[in-house]
């Protein structure tokens, strides 16, 4: 106990023997042992994280940010992939819960999957939904302003004397797809600017459904000389489909992204795109998670939270103004 106390750097230990344990301590080239240490500690919190994104770029972010902030705080994270579909959602969260969690992190799409919400709540699981764009059932959410977001940078692009400008949208089924157009449509309507429908086209958040609706939109007669896609791995179709159509960009077709992944600077021009704190998001989900589990150990009410973080409008070499003429 006296070892213990010393290293924790407790005060209530002479100063003599905290030398000599301090002494021996270097002598052995002693380091406590971590998990040890949980172990014997009062609170052993065992995290679980159901996810399913098409974008490995962002999921990868994700985990990352995840699995550094469970290790930050010394609590065993346990990771379950699901698809979104009823059936698999069920299963990953009985497996989950199965393990003995005591709380649940729910990664984006499956944020915005009402039944799986619906049988969290049922099995009375603490949970912090992350880019929920509500607080469900009185679940945490962490998120960014997707739709003050998608205004900014359609706005950027009316600034560059844009006024064709194509938008695909991501993935039906999430909630900031819906808040990324709401903010583009805000940013043409504040404009004065009538939009065409035809150049709001659906996509899904991934590569491939990028590469076809950017063909959809260069394949009208009158085609945008900018396109903004939901996230960068679109956007990043956008500029491949561009040139294969020999269209410089951004000189005859400016493409932007969101979200600020990997993608946005692996190729050529890197993108100018929205960032997205992906990794923090993460991180933030844990924090939350934790003081939430720790309440509610303690009797305490879990009140509803909701963690709203800071993005970014980064420009970089695919955004220029339109060719004149």
């Amino acid at each position: 106990m006296t070892v213990s106390r010393v290293i924790n750097g407790e005060k209530n230990v002479k100063e003599s023997t905290r030398e000599a344990v301090m002494a021996a301590v270097e002598k052995l080239n002693y380091s406590p042992n971590l998990a040890a240490r949980s172990l014997a500690g009062s609170e052993q919190i065992r995290i679980g994280l159901i996810y399913s994104n098409p974008s490995a770029a962002y999921l990868s972010r994700f985990l990352l940010g995840s699995l550094e902030q469970a290790r930050v705080n010394q609590v065993q994270l346990i990771i379950e992939k699901c698809d979104f579909d009823e059936r698999d959602e069920e299963t990953a969260l009985r497996e989950l819960i199965a393990t003995g969690v005591d709380g649940i992190v729910i990664s984006p799409p499956l944020c915005d999957s009402e039944r799986l919400l619906s049988m969290l709540v049922a099995a009375n699981v603490l949970a912090v939904a992350v880019a929920n764009w509500e607080i469900p059932h009185n679940l945490a959410v962490v998120r960014i302003d997707d739709r003050a977001a998608a205004c900014e940078m359609t706005q950027h692009l009316l600034s560059l004397g844009h006024r064709r400008i194509g938008f695909i949208i991501g993935t039906p089924e999430h909630k900031a797809s819906e808040q990324r157009l709401l903010g583009f449509r805000d940013a043409i309507a504040a404009a004065g600017i009538e939009l065409d429908d035809s150049l709001v086209v659906q996509g899904a958040f991934s590569y491939r459904s990028g590469l076809a609706t950017t063909e959809q939109l260069l394949d009208l007669s009158e085609r945008p000389t900018a396109i903004f896609a939901g996230n960068d791995d679109m956007a990043a179709a956008a500029v491949a489909i561009a040139h294969r159509r020999h269209l410089n960009v951004p000189e005859d077709l400016t493409v932007c992204g969101f979200d600020d992944t990997d993608f946005a600077q692996s190729i050529w021009p890197e993108l100018t795109t929205i960032h997205q704190p992906i990794a923090a998001m993460a991180r933030a989900a844990i924090d939350v998670l934790i003081e939430n589990i720790r309440s509610q150990r303690a009797g305490r009410a879990v009140p509803k939270r909701e963690v709203l973080l800071d993005y970014t409008l980064v420009k970089r070499y695919s955004d220029a103004p339109p060719l004149l003429g």
